[in-house]
């Protein structure tokens, strides 16, 4: 499996860090660093990571390199109207709309609150679509005794979503 993981300018970068470092083996990992992400990421911690946003020539810019899943962790408002918009000026919006015109998972992880209108009408119009949108939000049963144990339950609801097995988080009924 061949997946695309964008890390936009929203606060929570790491998340998308971890959401790389998690992936079981076998999965080929490619990862955009937004500038805005760098920017946050000075500020927050975390690594380098691999592709840069402006390189829209990179192989997952194109739908015949056969990327099977991408995901936007975390997404900023501004990347998500560009995305529902259709514009696709940086190698994560053009990883998106690579994502949907070949009709392959895409997962989008908006990473503020509370969202505007705006903002709700573009999720609505990417959910409609298909996209998955699913932010950061926990799910108390799974029993959180951490912000890492928290960390890895939204990644094991995201790697569910775009069919990647894990055991991440505590399921309803384990």
């Amino acid at each position: 499996m061949k997946i695309a993981v964008a890390v936009s300018g929203a606060s929570g970068v790491e998340l998308g860090e971890k959401f790389v470092r998690y992936l079981p083996e076998g999965i080929e990992a490619h990862v955009i660093l937004s500038e805005n992400a760098r920017t946050v990421l000075r500020h927050e911690g975390g690594k380098t990571i691999i592709h840069s946003d402006d390189d829209i020539a990179a192989s997952i810019a194109s739908g015949s390199f056969g990327v099977d899943a991408t995901a936007v962790i975390p997404c900023s408002m501004n990347t998500l109207a560009k995305i529902a918009c259709g514009i696709a000026d940086t190698l994560t919006t053009r990883a998106a709309a690579v994502a949907l015109k070949e009709r392959k998972p895409l997962l989008l992880a908006p990473r503020e609150m509370p969202f505007s209108p705006i903002a709700l009408e573009n999720m609505l119009k990417l959910s409609r679509l298909g996209v998955h949108i699913a932010p950061p939000v926990p799910g108390y049963y799974s029993d959180h005794d951490s912000l890492e144990a928290m960390e890895r339950f939204w990644i094991g609801k995201w790697y569910d979503l775009l069919g990647i097995p894990n055991e991440l988080y505590t399921r309803w009924g384990d």
